[in-house]
């Protein structure tokens, strides 16, 4: 088998479409020897952040100089992205050999009428596990692919689990208010693992009860840690952190916009927390692993003159980061903007609130089955 006809195999399962549960993806890893029960996991969840607290919570555990899987979705350049150790993607050849194992126990798993078809995020996850099996890194950091209680990479037992935001996404599957989607989310909370959190408003109340009944420790941002920025320009941001256990001062992170400030802070906990579970992170550590954060397509500039940036916001929330984020952060005459968006989406709301900072709207249709009419 060859990477292209592996990757069009996993790519080909999309048509099954999506069907949230645990019992595939336990069948099927059940059917691998439970690769995922040989690492130790730190597992992020919430509706925006989530993957560049993760880049922040990796950078910072690589530079304190252990060896880190970092599993995320979806794939910005090639699909090799979507799983890593230290920086270094899966390889092509690494990642047939998998498909090469795991496509005839899909098989055989879809064929079970009390089973069904694994979806293609289901395969991805197990294939994921399967690497970081081989791989054995120190700690794999985890991404949730949607929602949390019946995601498919709420088979692991972390050591800590951290929520970003919560707000209104994927409705139509999550449920249609912040108290509905936050149970979802909340079902990464594992008893044992404390929680770490930025999540505000009718989240909280949620949160706290899933907490008391597992019996583990809530964190909140601004309650029991803060980070207060300094200043930022296009470059850079700083800010000082006051943290669970120790205060930092005059942190720089190089990811754009304030909404990030946040999501450093919560990398922040939840290494503290790591601490707690005999994990060694030095303040150098921290320092350096926020300055050397790499996380493309997110407030990145692409080029200086002209001034070219782009971003990956897909959901209210994010729009109005975004907004927030050009006015605070650059300087510029007119802005033209590019925007593509999926059929899904709260596309009214979305425009509403992008609109206005625009003297030229460019729309266009994304690659995707799901893309919204340019027209």
């Amino acid at each position: 088998m060859r990477y292209e006809e592996a990757l069009a195999w996993i790519h080909s399962i999309a048509r099954f479409g999506m069907n949230q549960g645990l019992e595939r993806i336990e069948a099927l890893l059940n059917l691998l020897g439970n690769p995922h029960h040989s690492c130790k996991y730190l597992h992020i969840g919430g509706t925006n952040g989530k993957g560049s607290t993760a880049a922040f919570a990796a950078s910072m555990l690589e530079e304190a100089g252990y060896r880190v899987g970092l599993y995320t979705s979806p794939y910005l350049m090639q699909f090799t992205n979507r799983m890593a150790v230290n920086g270094e993607d899966i390889s092509r050849g690494q990642l047939v050999e998998l498909v090469g194992q795991v496509k005839p126990l899909v098989e055989k798993i879809a064929a079970d009428p009390s089973l069904g078809q694994p979806t293609e995020f289901e395969v991805v996850t197990a294939l994921a596990f399967g690497y970081f099996a081989r791989e054995a890194p120190d700690i794999v950091v985890l991404e949730v692919g949607l929602g949390g209680r019946l995601d498919a990479t709420n088979v692991v037992q972390p050591l800590i689990s951290v929520i970003t935001t919560i707000s209104l996404e994927h409705t139509q599957v999550l449920g249609n208010t912040v108290e509905a989607i936050a149970s979802e989310k909340a079902g990464i909370i594992k008893q044992g693992a404390p929680v770490v959190t930025q999540a505000r408003g009718a989240a909280i109340p949620v949160f706290e009860s899933v907490c008391r009944e597992k019996e583990v420790p809530l964190y909140r941002l601004d309650r029991h840690f803060s980070a207060s920025m300094i200043s930022q320009s296009d470059t850079e941001q700083r800010f000082h952190y006051r943290g669970l256990f120790k205060d930092l001062s005059d942190l720089q992170i190089p990811l754009l916009g304030d909404y990030q400030i946040n999501n450093a802070a919560l990398a922040l906990a939840a290494g503290e927390l790591l601490c707690r579970s005999g994990f060694s992170l030095p303040e150098k550590a921290m320092r350096s692993g926020l300055e050397k954060t790499r996380w493309p397509g997110r407030l990145e500039v692409l080029h200086r003159l002209p001034l070219v940036v782009i971003d990956g916001a897909h959901n209210l929330e994010a729009f109005q980061g975004l907004r927030r984020a050009v006015r605070q952060a650059f300087q510029y005459r007119r802005l033209i903007l590019v925007l593509g968006i999926l059929a899904d989406k709260a596309v009214e709301a979305i425009l509403a609130e992008i609109l206005p900072l625009t003297d030229c709207l460019i729309l266009t249709e994304p690659n995707s089955p799901r893309a919204a009419d340019s027209l």
